[in-house]
C-alpha cells in the first residue's frame, strides 16, 4: 500500500505508516502487555514463531485435505493469512533484539542476495 493509497480499519482514513513503522508500534503494543521480562520473555517472543510456522503447517494440510479425518477445512487464503503471521512475528521478534531491527534486516537481505545462485541439479 502507498502513501496515497490510505485505509483504516474503524471508519476513519489514516496514512499507511510503512513496514517499520508498524513493526515498532506491533512491538510497543506487545513490550507494554508483556507479562515476562528479560531473556524469558525474550524467548518467549521468538518461540512465538514456531507456533506460527505450526499454523501455517496446519492451514496447508487443511487447504490440502490431508487430514482424512477433517478434510478440507482451510483455503489457500488462510495459508497466505498465516505466512504474513510468520513474517510479522519474525519481524517483532527481531525487532525485540535490537531497536536496530531495520538495519540488521536490510544488511542482512543484502547479503542473501548476494548470494550465488545454487548450481541446476
Amino acid at each position: 500500500m502507498t502513501s496515497e493509497n490510505m485505509a483504516g480499519t474503524s471508519g476513519t482514513t489514516e496514512p499507511d505508516p510503512g513496514l517499520w513503522p508498524a513493526v515498532d508500534e506491533l512491538w510497543a503494543r506487545l513490550e507494554a502487555l508483556r507479562e515476562h521480562s528479560g531473556p524469558e520473555g525474550v524467548l518467549l517472543r521468538i518461540l512465538k514463531l514456531s507456533e506460527e510456522v505450526g499454523e501455517v503447517a496446519e492451514a496447508v494440510i487443511g487447504a490440502t485435505g490431508q487430514n482424512p479425518r477433517k478434510g478440507v477445512t482451510h483455503t489457500w487464503d488462510d495459508v497466505q493469512s498465516e505466512l504474513c503471521d510468520v513474517a510479522i512475528t519474525a519481524l517483532v521478534a527481531l525487532r525485540t533484539l535490537t531497536p536496530e531491527a531495520q538495519g540488521v534486516f536490510e544488511r542482512h537481505l543484502e547479503r542473501v542476495r548476494e548470494r550465488p545462485p545454487a548450481p541446476p541439479a
